[in-house]
Formats: structure tokens, sequence, C-alpha cells
């Protein structure tokens, strides 16, 4: 029976999934004792399903389409599994003649990847298991960051960049930013890369790092709403209160899997109705997570290259490992490959450190920026931000001129 090698994505796909599948193929097929490279089409439920695709089928111009290519082509899934499930997963790899397996994923993925490792030895089956890290999130335990957390970190900075400036021009009420980031405030806190430059950035940002407090989120908005009048309010879904109750009851939850309320609306009705100023929420959602327009390719060759790294620990007998980054410096930035225990990531999440969240709790620290800031690659786009403009009173005098 021919050796073959299997590849199967978990999770919230991200902008750039697809570039490890891309790193991983190319790997595989360049060692002759791979046979097939199949793809498990929508994941988990795909492998169940005996639903394989023998990725060497698939036309040269579409693979190298991948890279830059959202979602998953493969498809994906976060299927809660039984007991049963792993063992049926681990005889369909045994049929299929399978020896390598990679599970490109976040921490859900990862606990299925040990778990499936612990099912294929359980079989009997000489299968090498390596994990891929995927996350928008970034909240993988053991590695310096995850791919997939650069794109999404380069998106909210240039969005959250372009609100601003929209609520400078024309300052007449509270925006608030709801951002992905269930229990891990990563997404949110790269928000405010987007005053890099002396450009425009968010005034607050809440990271469900710390308890949110009605009170003190009232008295911060009030404060910026008088120096400023237009002001702009980044938050995590994920926050709590002081009890550890979501501020918004979730609108459904099974397992892992939340369906969170509308923090930013939640936010902004709470400005509208304490403070009477007007206020808006606004969600960006599966866009944070999809735009190939804003890929980091700082993000998409990190990707790339944790593809080839698992692929390689695979062929070369590892198993039952995961591909981390540790970081050798920031300036210049330089990272290197390495493999971690899986046991080590198993849905472990990895939250912001204190160092990187300033002292009153509704922002960041010039250290958690000069650590996100070469994740998101190139500078962003400077734009053009007037400091004064001159503009009359209504009831001024001809001829006189005040600056605002």
């Amino acid at each position: 029976m021919s050796k073959n090698m299997l590849i199967l994505h978990g999770g919230g796909p991200t902008a750039v999934i697809n570039a490890s599948l891309y790193g991983a193929y190319r790997e595989a097929e360049r060692d002759e004792r791979v046979g097939k490279i199949y793809g498990a089409i929508g994941g988990t439920s795909g492998l169940l399903r005996e639903c394989l695709m023998d990725l060497r089928t698939i036309d040269e111009r579409q693979m190298e389409l991948l890279p830059a290519t959202p979602g998953s082509a493969i498809g994906t899934s976060r299927d809660a599994l039984e007991s049963g499930e792993y063992r049926r997963m681990a005889e369909v790899i045994g049929s299929y003649g399978i020896d390598w397996l990679l599970c490109n994923g976040g921490n859900g993925t990862m606990e299925m990847c040990g778990k499936l490792h612990e099912a294929c030895e359980a079989l009997g089956l000489s299968v090498n298991v390596i994990g891929i890290p995927k996350t928008m999130d970034n909240d993988l335990a053991v590695t310096d960051h995850c791919p997939g957390y650069g794109s999404a970190a380069r998106y909210i900075a240039q969005s959250v960049r372009e609100v601003c400036l929209d609520v400078k021009s024309m300052p007449i009420h509270v925006v608030v930013v709801e951002v992905s980031g269930r229990n891990a405030g990563w997404v949110a806190a790269a928000s405010a890369l987007a005053g890099d430059g002396g450009q425009q950035g968010p005034d607050l940002i809440y990271l469900p790092e710390r308890p949110f407090l009605e009170r003190e989120f009232l008295r911060d908005v009030s404060a910026m709403i008088e120096q400023k009048k237009g002001v702009v309010v980044v938050a995590s879904e994920g926050l709590v209160g002081p009890d550890g109750k979501p501020v918004v009851p979730p609108v459904f939850k099974a397992g892992r899997s939340v369906y969170y309320g509308d923090v930013s609306a939640h936010l902004a009705n709470l400005v509208i109705r304490k403070l009477h100023y007007k206020a808006r929420g606004e969600k960006p959602g599966l866009l944070g997570r999809a735009s190939v327009a804003l890929q980091s390719p700082v993000d998409r060759e990190e990707a790339r290259l944790a593809g080839e790294t698992a692929c390689r620990a695979a062929l070369a007998g590892e198993s039952g490992k995961m591909v981390a980054f540790r970081r050798l410096s920031t300036e210049p930035y330089r990272v290197e490959p390495f493999l971690a225990d899986i046991r080590d990531v198993m849905l472990t999440e990895r939250k912001m450190p204190d160092v990187f969240i300033n002292e009153h709790g509704n922002g960041v620290t010039e250290e958690f920026l000069d650590w996100c800031r070469p994740l998101i690659g190139p500078p962003l786009p400077e734009m053009a931000s007037f400091r004064a403009a001159p503009i009359p009173p209504a009831d001024q005098k001809r001829g006189e001129r005040t600056i605002c």
C-alpha cells in the first residue's frame, strides 16, 4: 500500500489558512515517498464521511492562487466530537494508507489533533500527526503568535483608522467598534496601531482580560466627549463583568461554540441612555478574518512556513507535536519555527499579559505596540490629517477668522 498524507482544517478560517495548505502541499509533493496528498473536504465531518480529495489532481493554476485566497479551499468544521468518532476517523485514516496527518487550526483543533493521535496509537497505526497553528484570535499557547493573527490585526488597525478619520470629520457621536475575541483581546488591542505615525487611532480599548465596569466605561467616554466630541471605542466581543458573566448574554452556546450578543449595540445604548449622547455600534464580523486586500505579507509567509515545517516534521518521523514560533528579535524582526508538544497546547488559551494592558484597563502599552507592529507587515498607508482648520463662527465679524 502506498504511503499517503492527509491535511485537515478545523475551526474558523483565516486570511492565510490556505497559505499553510500551500506550504504543506508543496513540501509534500517534493518527497518521493508521498503518494496521494489528501485534503479532508469539510474538516472532521469530511474525514468521517470519507470525503477526501487528492490535491495532486487540482489544476496547478488553482494551487498557485491559494496563498492569496481567503476561507478554506478544502473546507473546515467545528464539530463536537465523541470518543467513538475519534476511533472512526482513525479507522478511515488506516484504510486510506495515511502515514502522515497534518491538522491546521486553533485551540479546538489542537485538542482534536492530540486525541486523534491517541486514537491512531490505540489502533496500532503508525501515523505521524503534526499540528499547524491557525487562529485570528492569537490565543494558542506556547507560540509567540499564530498565523492568521497578523492579517486580522492589520485589518482592524486599518479599518479603525478609517473610522477615526470619519468621526473626526463630523465629531457628533460615539462609535463603538466590536471585534472578535472570546476570552483574549489580541485583535482589539491591535486597533491601537491605527494611531501609528501620528494618525488617528481609537480613544478607548476594552479587553476581556479586564472586568468591564459600566461606571468606569461611562466615565471614560464622558471625559473623551468633553475633550473632543467625536469618540471611537473598540471592544472585544467577549467582555465580561466583575462576576465573570458576559456583559451581553450569549444568544446561543453549545460546547466551545458561543454566539455572542451585540456588545457594540449594548455599549452604544449605554452612552445614549446614560450620557444622553448620540452613539452607534459597528461590527466588522467575518470581514476581519476574510480580507485578503488587507492580508499581512508577514502573516502569509509565516503561514506558508508553518505548513512547510509541519510537513517536514511529519516526514521526519515527528508526531504529537505542533509547529510554534519563537521570536528571536523585534527590531529587526526575526522568528524561527520549532515543535511544541501538542499536550502543552491542547485547550490552553493564551491571553494578553498584564504588561501589554495599560494601568486603567482601557488601552494598551507601548510594549504591546512594539510586539505587534512587525506582524502586520509594512506600515499602514499615511492619510491626510489637518491638525487645525479655520472655521469662522456664524456671528463672527467679516474679515476675522478663528483657528479651531
